[in-house]
Order: structure tokens, then sequence, then C-alpha cells
């Protein structure tokens, strides 16, 4: 089917039972499901896009929230193990510790065994702001399971670690 110009017409591209649907036919040349890494994509960046509207009213984004949250988790880490928590290079790191430490949201000190190694801490600020987005964070996570029963949501979690770990000590080619 052609449009007035000769291209084809956009298509309304969907995907529901494994079976890829473009304006009305089912695509059934032995369709394939969708990989698994991405429907983790895409789980990713759903997730990405309501937490950056949900920091952002706070004055943080994504990996401002990532980074303050794993300070929270464990907190004194140093700026290269923030920096493995929070998914991003040691260089963007030191530009986000810098930014947060200027509005006073973590606080850096030297750590007593090695004085080169700064350990970053949440300041009270930092606690409020964090505090902020949590409960929307929260929702968002209620949002996105609400489909599951509780055994579901553990299953999912659980298996998310695991595929985590295994990647994690598998050679990247």
């Amino acid at each position: 089917m052609t449009s007035t110009n000769g291209r084809l017409p956009d298509a309304d591209v969907t995907e529901s039972d494994n079976l890829l649907t473009v304006t009305g036919q089912q695509r059934t040349d032995e369709a394939a499901p969708a990989r698994t890494a991405y429907l983790v994509k895409q789980l990713e960046l759903a997730v990405r896009a309501h937490i950056d509207a949900a920091a952002r009213p706070h004055g943080l984004t994504t990996t401002q929230y990532t980074a303050l949250a794993a300070l929270r988790r464990i907190p004194g880490q140093s700026s290269a193990q923030l920096a493995r928590r929070s998914f991003v290079s040691a260089q963007t790191m030191q530009e986000l510790i810098s930014g947060l430490e200027r509005r006073g949201l973590i606080e850096r000190t030297q750590a007593p065994t090695n004085k080169r190694v700064l350990r970053i801490h949440l300041t009270e600020q930092g606690e409020r702001v964090l505090d902020g987005v949590d409960g929307e964070v929260d929702a968002i996570e209620r949002t996105m399971l609400a489909d599951l029963d509780p055994a579901q949501v553990e299953r999912f979690r659980d298996s998310l670690r695991l595929c985590a770990r295994r990647l994690a000590t598998f050679p990247r080619t």
C-alpha cells in the first residue's frame, strides 16, 4: 500500500504477544520475540524518562539522583566507587561531585587510612533533596510493578541481580 506521493504511509507499529503488527498486518514469518536485552533497554529508557521528570523539579538529573541514592545506601564511597555504582565514567563523576558539593548536597573528607582518597557523604541538605525525590521514585516503581504480585516482583528483582552478576563476570568482546 502506498500513499499518494508514492511512499509507504507511516506505519502504526506495535508489538503484542511477540507478533509485530505493521499497519494492521501481522508478521508471521517465524516472528522472533524481542530480544531480552532490547526489552531491558526499553524498560531502562522508560524508567529514566520518569525519574528525569521526578528529579527535575528538585534540581537533579537522574544521574545525580542515582549517585545520591548510592551514597545513602553506602556512605563514604570514593569517587571511583560511586562512578561504578552510578553507571558513569570517573571523569563524569568528578564533574557531578563538584556540582553536588557546590550545592551543599555532599561533602568530601579524607579517608583516615589514605589521605589521597576522599570519602563522599550526603549532607543534611542532600538527604532532604533525596527524600523529596524518593517518594516520586517509589510511585514510579509501584506503577511499573502494578501488574505483578509480590512473589513475581521478588523473582523479577532476583533475576535482574543474577543477570547483572553474570554479565559483570563475562568478558566483553
